[in-house]
């Protein structure tokens, strides 16, 4: 059977951290992810002509992922992490190859064709690249899952990003911090669950998937609910993990399969990632065999 093409647009970075750098971004842990779990898939963002973009490169390829990153005259995206008592502070630096996304060939390819796009709000700070994840969510063919991952970092984003890409949307994710972010912004009132049938009502979503981390999490559909506790692990770290979770759900989405069964997977690829170390772990076969078939 022909692989679904499922694409991750937007953000791609070094985490500077104390102990070295590692390769950070939402898309393409997602577009990773997807890959394992039976998808073709594809990274689109941007990295500059220096050697910290050489090396994103290098993994892209190394990851046979489809290479939708285009280069451009600004430093490669980096995050400085710091930690202040051992707690770690991050400050996202601007004016980076990642605010000047544009669509290569393999990019442009790989979205007119694209069964799934997930994007976020972060990527969506700068004008340049939000208007080219918007143009790419317009290209993308009808059917096409549009996976709204929020993705909430200091203070980039407004209600106007935000209103703009769940009208794109198919499905939005969310976290539980994020939730309550979002309830003083669009002035709403209610439960969890009360607020994330206000946004499926309101942008006409197919699916709003909450995550509370340790508090277990929910997938909300008109016609149905799926609540589940997260699994006890032996937590090395949490980066990543969520994007395992969005690309469990986009796959189980792709293969029609049951609320239960898509949320089932999701938790417990999630969990898997959070046992290891950093967010591109290689999640094993017995957790990958029947989510995409």
């Amino acid at each position: 059977m022909e692989k679904k093409i499922v694409v991750g647009i937007g953000e791609i970075l070094w985490d500077l951290l104390p102990e070295g750098k590692q390769l950070g971004g939402a898309p393409a842990n997602f577009a990773w992810h997807a890959q394992q779990l039976g998808a073709r898939g594809a990274a689109v963002s941007a990295v500059g002509n220096d050697k910290e973009g050489d090396e994103i490169l290098k993994i892209i390829q190394e990851r046979n992922l489809t290479n939708g990153i285009s280069r451009v005259d600004k430093p490669t995206g980096t995050v400085d992490v710091k930690l202040v008592d051992g707690v770690p502070d991050y400050l996202i630096n601007e004016n980076v190859a990642w605010d000047f996304i544009v669509l290569n060939d393999a990019a442009k390819e790989a979205i007119v064709s694209a069964d799934a796009i997930c994007f976020g709000s972060l990527a969506q700070r700068s004008e340049v690249s939000s208007k080219t994840i918007q143009h790419a969510l317009e290209m993308a063919p009808e059917k096409c899952i549009k996976v709204f991952d929020i993705n909430l970092r200091q203070s980039f984003y407004s209600r106007q990003i935000i209103e703009s890409s769940l009208e794109h949307a198919t499905v939005f994710k969310i976290n539980d911090e994020e939730l309550d972010e979002l309830r003083k912004l669009f002035n709403m009132s209610g439960d969890d669950v009360s607020v994330c049938r206000q946004f499926l009502e309101e942008y006409n979503l197919r699916l709003v998937a909450l995550t509370k981390g340790s508090n277990g999490s929910a997938l909300i559909t008109r016609e149905e609910m799926s609540e589940m506790e997260t699994p006890k692990v032996e937590v090395s770290d949490t980066i990543g993990a969520g994007d395992s979770f969005t690309a469990a759900l986009t796959i189980g989405l792709l293969a029609n399969k049951s609320l239960k069964e898509i949320h089932r997977s999701a938790i417990e690829i999630s969990a898997f990632v959070c046992t290891r170390a950093g967010a591109m772990p290689v999640i094993p076969e017995e957790l990958v065999s029947g989510i995409g078939k």
